[in-house]
């Protein structure tokens, strides 16, 4: 953190500065909507890559979209560039923090609550990625969410391997897509009411959501953050669709095979690679959150 960000003052960005930071995030964010709106245009789609941008409500524009975040000062900025939460100084252009904190009070607080107590528990790694699996138990092959592609094992050996499972699914965003039969099998039975007391850093699908929570966060948290937390959601989801039933080796995506102690091995040393990349992603936000607090002075909700 700068010295200028701790005392609450705006970091100063020169034009030249500012264009370039904008022009590498555009070209960053290209890599990855080039190809997805290509295949949206022909029509077609791929469960990995493009899981991101229809599972999420995150527009390819928007994700394009720069901002420099909360407590930053834009010289020689066009108001019309940024947008109606943008305000034009004596000194340049600032993000108007305390009118979006004002407006966006409750669902910041409940994300910032929700990352705070997450950063705070023990991560649990023995999950092996049986959501997935739970989600196409006891279904055909023309039920599954991802019916293009077969599953990689029979009907009845899919579901021995679910039946034969521990599964312990903490987020809520998973467990509500568990065939019916599949939700009793699980240890726990998350709800949106208690997410914030289920929530933990283990979870694929919690490290995956840290993209949600920056874009919704946005424009308080720097465009880059928001960029950093798509990157590993696409590679979780990777792992994700490796590791779930589906066969996808035509695609490119060789089995984690979850159903052998050395795929499972395979799947929780990953996971705690990711969990070690989202935990650092988690306090960035965090941090954010309190450079947007430190802009608008000590009676804002960001704690």
């Amino acid at each position: 953190m700068t010295t200028a960000l701790a005392h609450g003052l705006p970091v100063v960005l020169d034009a030249a500065d500012w264009h370039a930071r904008r022009a590498a995030h555009q070209r960053r964010v290209d890599e990855w909507l080039t190809p997805h709106l290509a295949r949206r245009r022909a029509g077609t789609r791929h469960p990995v890559e493009d899981f991101l941008f229809t599972y999420y409500s995150h527009r390819p524009a928007q994700l394009r979209r720069w901002h420099p975040g909360a407590g930053v000062l834009l010289r020689d900025a066009d108001p019309d560039e940024f947008g109606a939460d943008y305000r034009a100084g004596p000194g340049g252009l600032t993000l108007d923090t305390e009118a979006v904190l004002r407006r966006r009070a409750e669902s910041v607080e409940w994300i910032r609550t929700l990352l705070a107590r997450t950063a705070r528990r023990p991560g649990h790694f023995g999950c092996f990625g049986m959501h997935e699996w739970a989600m196409v138990y006891r279904q055909t092959q023309e039920e599954v969410r991802h019916n293009a592609w077969p599953l990689r094992l029979d009907p009845e050996r899919t579901a021995e391997v679910v039946e034969n499972a521990r599964i312990r699914c903490s987020h809520f965003d998973a467990y509500r897509f568990f065939t019916a039969p599949a939700r009793p099998l699980n240890l726990l039975a998350p709800t949106r009411e208690t997410q914030h007391a289920f929530e933990q850093p283990g979870c694929l699908h919690a490290n995956m959501d840290l993209y949600k929570w920056s874009y919704k966060l946005s424009p308080l948290v720097p465009s880059e953050l928001v960029a950093d937390a798509f990157a590993l959601a696409r590679e979780i989801r990777t792992l994700d669709m490796r590791a779930s039933p589906y066969d996808l080796a035509d695609l490119g995506y060789p089995p984690v095979r979850i159903e052998t102690p050395e795929g499972r091995a395979e799947y929780a040393a990953a996971q705690r690679g990711f969990a070690e990349r989202a935990a650092v992603l988690r306090d960035r936000l965090l941090a954010a959150l309190g450079c947007a607090g430190r802009a608008v002075g000590p009676t804002t909700v960001v704690a």
